[in-house]
């Protein structure tokens, strides 16, 4: 632990800053995953809201800066192409 006051004060806003990520990006993985989920079992109603979710989700992760804009839009891509895959076969 430094003995600088703002270099402690930076351990801690660092740890905390870092903590919030972890958890933001888990939330963004689990929502995108139940999208995922919920293409894989044909379910065009719940699909739909689950895509809806996850990329909202999505952009907002890249404004807070958590993931690249580019892996996003990759990751909303494929799913895009999921779902319109599920609802042309439905």
């Amino acid at each position: 632990m430094p003995n600088i006051k703002s270099a402690i004060k930076r351990v801690k806003t660092n740890d905390k800053r870092r903590q919030l990520n972890a958890s933001q990006k888990s939330a963004l993985r689990t929502v995108v995953k139940s999208a995922d989920t919920a293409l894989a079992n044909n379910d065009v109603e719940v699909a739909k809201a689950a895509f809806a979710a996850a990329t909202q989700k999505l952009d907002k992760a890249v404004t807070k800066g958590l993931i690249h804009k580019n892996a996003a839009a990759r990751k909303k891509s494929r799913l895009a192409k999921k779902l319109n895959a599920l609802t042309t076969q439905a």
